[in-house]
């Protein structure tokens, strides 16, 4: 694999005159400029897109070389099985690992770098959504910005946003995957499977399975809620345009109560034989509240109601405060009537003449 078009090639192979010891070689333009003997067999290789290292997978073992003197820079043992696959970054600030005991790693170079000799450094991150081994790796655009993709054989291939670690997308298919890859504009994300087929992933689709009736944005524009006559309403991340979850319901939502984007009650008309019910689901950093129920007689009438705020929302921190100081204020004057009632009570008993 070229580490700079034209300039250097690797490729990891055995020689019988070194005595079947695996080889690691460095050519520039067709001319072999160093060799590497390797402790085993070279299951994946990789070059960093500046063209300075190299990165081999040996057995569960990584190992790091520079690549104008060929000096190894650091051996990284955080895996338990064979090494399958490895890729860097467009800017190699980072490098992902994956291998057969289901786990893809990512790394900070320049924290691997700095590493002491006797310290194993720790990776950034640690997939481990798969259940199979990862046969693949793809890293798009943006250097720690980026989005990841993972092949397995479990039948999925998932997408990764290398910044936070977070899963952004599942894939599930008929068959194991073993390679994946995203086009340039990171629209699409093929993928290759056991039995010869190649799948195309639209990685901007905005899917809902039936008509959608209601749709609200959230205050900072990151996010959408959808329902729709599927019985569903789903939460959807405008930029990665990937539904972060959906809830199911029962009954078609027929309609939506334009909702503040904070904490805050929808109100509408509820008509004979409408049956309303209220939900909340809470997720990382807001909360979802929703009323849906089976349309009454008229049409007309609004029957889904969605809430969501910002936990971290002053406003909704205000507002949630202020209603926990009323709770607690009618609290203390119930609990001063009953301790009042009490007293009184103590007092006619002591003070009754005895007989």
């Amino acid at each position: 694999r070229g580490v700079s078009p034209g300039v250097v090639f690797l490729s990891p192979s055995r020689d019988p005159a070194w005595t079947e010891r695996p080889l690691c070689s460095f050519c520039p333009q067709d001319q072999l400029q160093q060799k590497i003997i390797c402790p085993g067999p070279v299951t994946c290789l990789t070059a960093s897109p500046n063209g300075l290292y190299i990165l081999a997978g040996v057995a569960e073992s990584i190992y790091l070389w520079e690549v104008s003197n060929g000096n190894l820079l650091a051996i990284l043992n955080r895996h338990y099985q064979d090494l399958t696959c490895l890729c860097f970054t467009d800017d190699s600030s980072h490098f992902l690992s994956g291998a057969k005991d289901c786990l893809a790693l990512v790394w900070n170079l320049y924290s691997v770098l700095q590493a002491e000799p006797s310290q194993i450094p720790d990776p950034r991150h640690v997939w481990s959504r798969h259940s199979l081994p990862i046969t693949d790796l793809c890293c798009g655009f943006g250097g720690p910005l980026a989005r990841a993709a993972t092949a397995s054989l479990d039948q999925t291939a998932k997408l990764w946003e290398v910044s936070s670690g977070e899963l952004l997308l599942s894939v599930l298919f008929d068959v194991g995957i073993m390679a994946v890859t995203l086009d340039l504009s990171e629209y699409h994300m093929f993928c290759g499977g056991m039995d010869g087929s190649i799948f195309q992933v639209d990685l901007c689709a905005w899917v809902s399975a039936n008509q959608v009736t209601c749709l609200s944005v959230s205050t900072d524009g990151s996010l959408l809620l959808s329902g729709s006559h599927d019985e569903t309403v789903r939460l959807w991340d405008i930029q990665s345009k990937q539904c972060l979850k959906t809830m199911n319901h029962k009954g078609r939502h027929v309609g939506t109560e334009k909702p503040a984007l904070e904490f805050a009650a929808g109100v509408g008309r509820r008509d004979r034989g409408q049956c309303v019910r209220w939900r909340r689901e809470r997720m990382k950093g807001f909360r979802i509240c929703c009323c849906w129920g089976e349309p009454g007689p008229r049409p007309r009438c609004l029957t889904l109601f969605c809430v969501f705020f910002l936990s971290q929302n002053l406003v909704g921190d205000q507002e949630h405060l202020t209603i926990q100081v009323s709770e607690l204020e009618e609290e203390v004057s119930t609990l001063r009537k009953i301790n009042k009632n009490l007293f009184d009570f103590s007092a006619r008993i002591i003070t009754k003449p005895a007989k």
